[in-house]
């Protein structure tokens, strides 16, 4: 997990831990413990994290997850770097801390219509289908990376790296950015967790400064 400290008026400490990977999960809690936030914003969107809470926080069996074919030659390649879980294990720990110590955690990415209206925005057919292609290829044939950091980088570079993809990442992060601020006005100390590949673009745009971890 990379992580790194980010001056928003609050207080902010950014993580960015691998999907899936569970070492970095616990790594979560452990940097929610040792920082403890007054709140905690997560890289999701309102309907997931609602979805997390209700059948993974406040149930008492959890469901099976049906995974798509991309998700799972995901989770195969990542497996060479330890354990790997579905849902995105980084999130229920941040939840799991919320619960324990009466903090809130929120869901700072757009809302799943808003996610549908900017991905239409802004990948055209042409970019869809090269999109698809590529999760295809991956498929067959995962990163060889050396670390699960580099193997995550690699996976959404060959996934999202077409000029539409990008956009459409920019403008979510620059959602994310914006609830990230608006936090930093309500509490004094702030904890923001994302997926590591969404990482440098969501610091670069909070305006933070050296300090990476």
């Amino acid at each position: 997990m990379i992580s790194s400290s980010v001056d928003l008026g609050a207080s902010t400490l950014l993580l960015g831990p691998v999907r899936g990977l569970l070492a970095d999960a616990k790594a979560v809690g452990q940097a929610l413990e040792g920082f403890r936030p007054e709140a905690v914003g997560a890289g999701v969107a309102p309907e997931e994290l609602r979805g997390l809470v209700e059948y993974f926080v406040a149930s008492p069996a959890e469901p099976v997850v049906p995974l798509a074919p991309a998700e799972l030659s995901e989770v195969r390649g990542l497996c060479r770097f330890g354990e790997v879980r579905v849902p995105n294990p980084a999130f229920l720990a941040a939840l799991d801390w919320g619960a324990a110590h009466s903090a809130p955690v929120l869901a700072l990415d757009p809302s799943e219509e808003e996610t549908a209206a900017l991905f239409t925005q802004h990948i055209g057919y042409f970019e869809l289908v090269r999109r698809t292609v590529r999760e295809h290829r991956l498929g067959r044939s995962p990163p060889t990376s050396s670390s699960a950091d580099a193997f995550a980088l690699s996976w959404d570079g060959s996934v999202g790296g077409g000029r539409g993809s990008r956009r459409f990442t920019a403008a979510r992060d620059d959602h994310f950015a914006r609830g990230a601020r608006r936090l930093g006005t309500e509490h004094r100390s702030l904890a923001l967790v994302v997926d590591r590949e969404r990482y440098e673009s969501v610091r670069a745009r909070l305006g933070a400064g050296p300090g990476t971890r």
